[in-house]
């Protein structure tokens, strides 16, 4: 089986109609992810990239909806959101579309798994409650394919991964059996949140061992500065994001890196001339050499960010494919067997995130 015909489980994708754009926290006029990105326009990336009958399904991650820590009044914009985007995914799951959202009953099939918002600040009680109203939207037909929460820190207030609150929901959640996905931004905000990141780790794994411990999954190399110049393997910069990267492999086995969302961090390809996927495999491999030897080849998943990708890609045409590429290049110069090929692309992220298909 070559790499191009391994079955693809795309562990990192957002999905939002264009109804839905005024209650993403990032939204303007200007943004150019400012328009409806459904399953329809996945299908179309993948399936410019001849790549539709080798994508098995896709882990659906929040959006960052506008929401607050609890289910309050105005000014605090509570839960409603967030729950709005469960019931989203809800009717992608069990193939019950509502006209102009952009999906149709089959799609059901591809949604393997749901990563929905959650306010892991407010710890066990606040996250308690809110997970039994994601329930109520789901219903139990669908609750199953919630593997999982995110809330993206990489724009929060240095401390926030070190409250008690924070710390105390980490541990609820694996007394739960749910993933954490982890959103830290190394070029953007700063190796700062790396470091908070590995302390957060040490406090919330303190003690814990087997399926009490919570499963991390780390979201996209934790951004790191890959427009870095001169000898990337000596630079400062790159050093110190080595040692912590490393530092999170380390402090427990259920940490798991995401191999997705570098052309964000990279400098932006244009749409209409084929890049040199050669050069870029070159250009990101120092980081991905690092990420496999902290986290071995059975920790490490792929995710294509779409639609994200899309914006330093080249566009929804082309830029799922061109990531793609860029992922079988640099497991081709990594080395990898076709057994841990088949591991990266899509088992991984079935074991972490404990799907069954």
């Amino acid at each position: 089986m070559t790499a191009t015909q391994i079955p693809i489980v795309d562990s990192h994708i957002h999905l939002f109609p264009e109804t839905h754009l005024k209650t993403l926290s990032w939204h303007s006029a200007n943004n150019p992810l400012g328009a409806q990105h459904s399953v329809d326009e996945y299908r179309h990336a993948t399936a410019k990239a001849n790549a539709t009958p080798l994508v098995r399904g896709f882990i659906f991650l929040e959006t960052d909806r506008l929401s607050s820590i609890t289910d309050s009044t105005p000014p605090n914009h509570g839960w409603n959101h967030a729950l709005d985007e469960v019931s989203l995914l809800t009717r992608i799951a069990l193939g019950t579309p509502v006209p102009g959202e952009g999906h149709v009953p089959d799609d059901k099939n591809l949604c393997l798994g749901i990563v929905p918002w959650a306010p892991v600040p407010g710890g066990p009680d606040v996250l308690s409650a809110y997970m039994q109203q994601v329930r109520g939207r789901t219903g139990e037909r669908v609750w199953g394919k919630v593997r999982g929460v995110r809330y993206l820190v990489q724009d929060k207030a240095e401390g926030t991964m070190l409250g008690g609150g924070f710390v105390g929901g980490l541990r609820w959640l694996g007394r739960e059996g749910l993933v954490f996905d982890l959103g830290v931004d190394a070029r953007s905000g700063g190796l700062g949140q790396l470091r908070e990141a590995v302390e957060m780790m040490g406090l919330v794994y303190a003690g814990l061992e087997g399926d009490e411990a919570v499963t991390i999954v780390i979201n996209h190399l934790c951004k790191p500065n890959l427009r870095l110049s001169d000898d990337i393997r000596s630079h400062p910069e790159f050093l110190e994001w080595k040692d912590l990267v490393t530092k999170m492999a380390k402090v427990n086995s259920k940490t798991y890196m995401k191999l997705s969302g570098a052309f964000s961090e990279l400098l932006p390809l244009e749409a209409e001339s084929e890049p040199d996927f050669g050069a870029i495999v070159e250009r990101v491999q120092p980081w991905t050499d690092i990420i496999f030897d902290a986290f071995g080849v059975d920790r490490v998943m792929f995710g294509s960010d779409w639609p994200v990708c899309n914006v330093g890609g080249g566009g929804n045409d082309v830029s799922w494919g061109r990531w793609r590429r860029v992922v079988e290049g640099v497991l081709e110069r990594r080395g990898l067997s076709e057994e841990e090929k088949i591991g990266v692309w899509g088992s991984v992220a079935l074991r972490a995130y404990g799907i069954e298909i």
